[in-house]
């Protein structure tokens, strides 16, 4: 399988300031998406504080899970990132809103994070397994999933596709935040990497 970015399929997340929501999603997938695994992530923000590392409590709760959350600085999103992205995950509704108004044609490979757990959750395994095929690497297996997610798009109240904002709040909301997208991610690998629930995690 090729992928318009090369050989890697090419996974962006975008939130407001890349420095909280969307960084954070970025290295549990890297923890997750190992060498080998043919996924390349990114991350980037609507409002970016360009420059910018991750914020110190995000940072906290990453290195408390054991994901390095060093060497990271905050980028604008582009409509040339979004155009090569195999896959969008963004922190909410209005962020993929936003970035299906620019790239209009990013719509269906465009998700929230929580939005794609809960239907890559509700895809039959047998149908990921036949989409992607017998020996498929996690990259084949995502990008398999995006079109059987997309499938099972349905309406749901905005806050279980949301993750909170935590910037310049409290450590309550920090930790709320994180556990909603840690969550998320944790789905997203476990169906990707072919884990059951229970029997390991995204980092």
């Amino acid at each position: 399988m090729s992928y318009r970015s090369g050989d890697d399929l090419t996974l962006l997340i975008v939130c407001t300031g890349n420095v909280c929501r969307s960084p954070a999603v970025e290295r549990l997938f890297r923890s997750a998406f190992t060498d080998g695994a043919g996924i390349a992530v990114h991350s980037a923000g609507t409002g970016a504080l360009v420059g910018e590392p991750i914020q110190g409590p995000m940072v906290q709760l990453l290195e408390e899970v054991g994901v390095a959350a060093d060497g990271f600085s905050a980028r604008a999103v582009t409509e040339p990132m979004v155009a090569g992205a195999d896959l969008v995950l963004t922190a909410t509704r209005r962020h993929r809103a936003d970035v299906v108004e620019h790239v209009p044609s990013a719509v269906r490979r465009t998700f929230t994070v929580r939005e794609l757990a809960r239907l890559a959750a509700a895809v039959d395994p047998a149908d990921l397994d036949a989409a992607a095929g017998p020996e498929a690497r996690p990259a084949e297996r995502l990008a398999a999933l995006v079109p059987l997610a997309s499938r099972k798009r349905v309406h749901v109240p905005a806050e279980l596709d949301d993750i909170v904002d935590p910037y310049r709040r409290s450590e309550a909301v920090y930790q709320e935040s994180f556990d909603q997208l840690i969550a998320a991610v944790r789905t997203i690998a476990q169906v990707v990497l072919r884990v059951r629930p229970g029997g390991g995690s995204a980092t």
